[in-house]
């Protein structure tokens, strides 16, 4: 009797799924160019993300060039210990770490600042001026910024003429050639470059706020800079806590591309960070197998810090990534 039961059961959900099937299909084909398209970028990833994933195993090897990676003899965790045991580790990680630091905590919230007040401009061709000047220094290199900062920093830079004007300094200063000022310019730099691009993302999050809230706070009698902070900031928490997310997972990457080129001799202890570090040692050495356990190293630490950024922000505030 049971299996009697049963059997109209499952004759029941075989016209259901096929009919799924056919519309999945119908769907399918008609998003054709769509999925092409999509296939593209898939196979993109595979080529240059995943199919390189198989040479992370040169980290427990001895690598060299002349022969294959299945040749090279295995070598544990060798590499790991010496990076943990170098007497540069804690020098060049006190400097990724602070200029990182120095980034999430004064970089991350000015775009978001940013956002906020120029949704809040009222002429919307001087709010496309604006955003638009913000944003173009993204589209410049590393190397064309960086030779603009190294002319604009130099002695006789336009920084010197200008603060020697104000008789804010008695002499030029060389700010590239002294430590002292490399986590400052790198962090300015990088909120010169990123500001503007970065803000995009939370103006197109405050785009879909419904203007019904706004109207409701206007008739409780809200100041436009409380409905800021009260209405705009809260609606679009959920975008500020992923790329938050995000961003403290990629608290150990520095930028190699401004550090390397805005470092020298002179402020090489305050510039050699974890990347410029492997590329010395690991890279311009060829010690491939070293170069490749850092960079797992720092891959590992970084699924660590999403994780308990994740952990943290769903706790607080019920969003996350996972």
């Amino acid at each position: 009797m049971e299996a009697q039961t049963r059997a109209p059961a499952l004759s029941a959900d075989r016209p259901g799924s096929r009919a799924k099937a056919r519309t999945f299909m119908r769907r399918l084909i008609g998003q054709r160019y769509l999925q092409m398209m999509a296939l593209l970028g898939v196979a993109w990833m595979i080529v240059f993300n995943y199919i390189p994933m198989y040479g992370i195993i040169i980290a427990f090897k001895d690598f060299n060039i002349v022969q294959s990676i299945a040749a090279a003899p295995w070598a544990g965790f060798r590499h790991f210990k010496t990076f943990l045991t170098d007497d540069s580790l804690l020098y060049v990680l006190k400097n990724t770490l602070g200029m990182s630091m120095l980034k999430l905590i004064i970089g991350f919230p000015l775009p978001i600042l940013f956002a906020l007040f120029l949704n809040e401009l009222r002429s919307s061709r001087f709010k496309k001026a604006v955003q638009t000047i913000s944003y173009l220094p993204h589209f410049l290199s590393w190397v064309i910024l960086g030779g603009i900062l190294t002319t604009w920093l130099a002695d006789v830079g336009i920084v010197n003429h200008l603060l020697l004007a104000l008789h804010w300094i008695q002499e030029p200063i060389s700010y590239l050639a002294e430590p002292a000022y490399f986590w400052t310019i790198v962090v300015s730099s990088d909120i010169w470059k990123e500001l503007g691009w970065s803000a995009i993302i939370y103006l197109a999050a405050i785009s879909s706020v419904s203007p019904e809230l706004y109207e409701a706070a206007t008739i409780d009698g809200a100041s436009r800079f409380q409905k800021m902070f009260l209405v705009t900031l809260p609606m679009i928490k959920g975008t500020v806590t992923i790329l938050f997310i995000l961003a403290v997972s990629g608290i150990l990457n520095s930028n190699f591309d401004q550090v390397f080129i805005l470092k020298n001799q002179l402020n090489e202890s305050a510039s050699n960070v974890i990347d410029t570090y492997v590329y010395q040692v690991g890279i311009a050495q060829g010690r491939y197998s070293y170069s490749t356990a850092v960079g797992l190293f720092k891959s590992l630490i970084a699924f660590i810090l999403l994780l308990t950024a994740n952990a943290v922000t769903k706790k607080l505030n019920n969003t996350s990534l996972l």
